[in-house]
């Protein structure tokens, strides 16, 4: 049969051959209650996992996870949501931890806010029977709550963070989220060739970590690629006027505006940019990358190009099936979030299951062994400092929707 996510290492062949020949374990209590992934329903077709089981683990395995369900940036943590619940669900209707064990989530709303993150990791970190957390959705609250994990030796598997600087925060920090400095540059290159670029505009966010560290990436991309910069425009997070801005690139006539933005400010600046009679091309990082981009700005996004770490074109087999778990679950398709959110649960669930463990140290020396991953990001892996490995992709918003760029 088919599994959404295949693991061919030997270490993991290994752990489940020691598994099935081990006593059974004895079962935990249930954790204090919380927000829960759904309960499981009928699994959708491909997708079932193979039940021989692992003996050491507790009845229920406790995962936390940290996002932002509330607020402005909730367009992204619930995404993610759904692709951590899919996940859950097909590891409890396939029996992957055996027929005595199970899966739920703890859910922590961070609201897009670094301190509210903290104040989530440090309760997620109190509960015994939390193995590891999931998230958090921003590079800002990352920065701000993973030297707290870090310190409690809980690991972390972020799906959303793509800043620089993330994973060195220690070697409990994981993340299934190409940084933005192995998306832009391939952007950039693409770009240039594709539209001529000889000089552009750059606007970014400059009071948030990804945007910030966006607008570093993309200048010295940029810059290698011999791209004349003709300003540099800044904004703050929730700022909804860029008419003065917008007014002075107007001026100076770029080939181009590349935006570093999260998806409210970059839909509002299009939006703006198209009423003022601007008519270049926007360029954008992993920002671009929700449907809510072409929900709010419209037309105005038509042309929006992004580099990305999945497309819903992706032709591997494991993308495809998740993509129709998905429709079956929600009744529309996933979009980059939901598929790393997905693909960082089923790297969790390995993990536990090759450690035959729910020790923190155990499963964070089991993700430092993940390799030879099919999932439907592609081919993937961590690699020595714990960030994924695996081709990035340049979209463009067509129709409203995001397709694989082809200049």
């Amino acid at each position: 049969m088919k599994h959404p996510i295949r693991i061919f290492s030997l270490l993991t062949l290994l752990s489940v051959l020691l598994a099935a020949c081990a006593p059974a374990a004895t079962p935990t209590p249930e954790a204090p209650a919380a927000t829960e992934a759904p309960a499981a329903t009928e699994a959708p077709a491909a997708t079932e996992a193979p039940a021989m089981p692992a003996s050491n683990l507790p009845a229920e395995i406790t995962l936390g996870a940290v996002h932002d369900l509330s607020g402005a940036t909730a367009l992204y943590g619930t995404s993610i949501q759904k692709g951590i619940d899919l996940a859950v669900k097909q590891m409890n209707e396939q029996k992957f931890f055996g027929d005595a064990t199970t899966v739920k989530v703890l859910y922590e709303d961070a609201a897009g806010d670094p301190k509210q993150a903290i104040a989530a990791f440090e309760k997620l970190i109190a509960n015994p029977d939390v193995t590891l957390i999931l998230g958090p959705t921003l590079s800002s609250e990352a920065k701000s709550a993973d030297p707290v994990a870090q310190e409690a030796k809980m690991p972390i598997i972020a799906s959303s963070n793509t800043a620089g600087g993330i994973t060195t925060i220690g070697d409990y920090i994981f993340r299934t989220s190409l940084p933005e400095s192995a998306v832009i540059p391939n952007t950039i290159k693409v770009t240039k060739q594709a539209l001529s670029l000889t000089k552009v505009a750059v606007m970014y966010g400059n009071d948030d970590a990804f945007t910030q560290s966006g607008f570093d990436v993309f200048k010295a991309a940029l810059q290698a690629e011999g791209v004349e910069i003709l300003t540099e425009e800044t904004f703050a997070k929730g700022d909804t006027d860029f008419s003065a801005q917008l007014t002075k690139i107007q001026s100076l006539a770029p080939d181009a505006i590349v935006i570093s933005a999260l998806a409210e400010e970059a839909a509002n600046i299009m939006l703006q940019a198209r009423t003022l009679g601007i008519t270049v091309p926007f360029i954008g990082g992993n920002g671009f990358n929700s449907p809510k981009l072409a929900e709010i700005a419209g037309p105005a996004a038509e042309g929006a190009i992004s580099g990305a770490a999945w497309n819903i074109a992706s032709t591997y087999p494991a993308s495809a099936d998740f993509v129709a778990a998905f429709n079956t679950e929600y009744g529309g398709n996933p979009d980059q979030f939901a598929a790393q959110a997905y693909t960082a649960a089923w790297v969790a669930a390995y993990a536990i299951k090759s450690a035959d463990s729910v020790d923190h140290a155990a499963v964070r020396d089991a993700l430092a062994q993940t390799t030879g991953v099919e999932s439907p990001l592609g081919f993937f892996a961590f690699d020595a400092n714990r960030d994924p490995v695996h081709e990035p992709v340049v979209l463009m918003v067509k129709d409203g929707k995001f397709t694989v760029y082809q200049p």
